[in-house]
Order: structure tokens, then C-alpha cells, then sequence
């Protein structure tokens, strides 16, 4: 399922136009990416949650040279489904 698929579902499912559902859902895209970027916790009661994690430095390889890489340490959005989903 693309944007444009999840659009229309979501205004099959609630009766709203699909304009309406399109600036519904780049307002939730737009609160979610908010929320990350500031380290809070987006949580939805029976879909699960979407958290900011720390992803430390390692050492990679190269896969056409074979070298040794380091890979910086970075922050990563995980998500973790609730026991409904």
C-alpha cells in the first residue's frame, strides 16, 4: 500500500473526502516527525509505538573493496507494534 492507497482507504473508511483524508494524514506525518526530531515517544493505543534509538558507532566493510569502514553512531526510529497489531 502507497500514500495515495492509504488516502483513499482512509476516506472509504471515514467518509471524508480524500483531500480531507490527504492533509489528515501529512498532519499526523507532520506531529510524528516533530515528535522524533525532539526525542519524545509517539504512541497509539492498538497499532503500537514509534521510538527514537541510538544506534552506536561499529566498524563495516566495504562490500567492493573489502576495506574496513567506520560507521558513525546515529539515531534511528524503531517501531514496536502493540500485542493487538
Amino acid at each position: 500500500m502507497n500514500k495515495a492507497d492509504l488516502i483513499a482507504a482512509m476516506a472509504a473508511e471515514s467518509g471524508l473526502s480524500k483531500v480531507d483524508s490527504k492533509k489528515a494524514l501529512d498532519a499526523f506525518l507532520a506531529a510524528t516527525t516533530k515528535a522524533l526530531k525532539n526525542g519524545e515517544r509517539v504512541t497509539l493505543v492498538g497499532f503500537g509505538s514509534f521510538v527514537v534509538a541510538e544506534r552506536g558507532e561499529r566498524m563495516g566493510r566495504n562490500p567492493r573493496t573489502g576495506a574496513a569502514i567506520k560507521i558513525e553512531a546515529k539515531k534511528v526510529v524503531k517501531f514496536r507494534p502493540s500485542i493487538e497489531l
